[in-house]
């Protein structure tokens, strides 16, 4: 194949792929710009934490396992994070197409809800309220002493930094909990809403 052949079908094999993620994780109908811009918001708070560890990862000091513990750390909470974006696409009420025996079904409203609701609760109370609490009593999230080389008591830039990069973190609970609410509340209102003609999700565009 032609060089410039396969430029151009590498090309449109990007654009495929760009329409499809874009199509996949567009906001559904009844989606507000500010439910929308709270999801968004979700991944950005928690990306700060996760880049602030990986420099751990090329620390001589640290052994392979160690490394591998933070890198997956930093990973699976942006992951985890991502997730959010679901409470207002498509993906977080019809099952993609590509998943076996579920796919182009609807997502039962109780199976994003119970652990977006579940979730919202453990972040809320881990960093909202007790990482809160700890930083006021000086003391780690279960009580015990801070050590004395912990980030945020060297002091100086890097205590800055580390502060910059956790506090963020304090948002994750509270924002998720109001997607949570607002995605309760519109699958509850398209349950009782007639599906759109020629649809088989109720939701018009979604054979992805």
């Amino acid at each position: 194949m032609p060089l410039s052949a396969h430029r151009e079908d590498s090309a449109a094999r990007a654009g495929r792929y760009r329409a499809a993620w874009r199509a996949a994780h567009e906001p559904v109908p009844g989606v507000s710009r500010r439910v929308r811009l709270t999801a968004c918001a979700v991944p950005l708070v928690v990306l700060p934490s996760g880049l602030w560890r990986l420099p751990a990862v090329f620390d001589h000091g640290i052994g392979f396992g160690e490394r591998m513990y933070i890198l997956s750390l930093s990973v699976f909470s942006e992951l985890l994070a991502f997730t959010a974006i679901g409470l207002i696409a498509r993906w977080g009420e019809v099952f993609p197409r590509w998943i076996p025996g579920l796919g182009g079904r609807r997502v039962p409203p109780k199976a994003a809800v119970v652990p977006a609701a579940l979730g919202a609760t453990i972040l809320t109370l881990m960093f909202t309220v007790m990482a809160v609490v700890a930083e006021i009593r000086g003391t780690t999230i279960r009580g015990d002493a801070l050590s004395p080389d912990v980030p945020g008591a060297a002091g100086g830039w890097e205590a800055a930094r580390f502060y910059l990069c956790y506090t963020p973190l304090v948002l994750w609970g509270p924002l998720l909990a109001v997607l949570t609410v607002a995605y309760h509340k519109r699958r509850r209102t398209a349950e009782h809403t007639p599906p759109v003609r020629g649809s088989k999700s109720g939701i018009p565009g979604s054979a992805y």
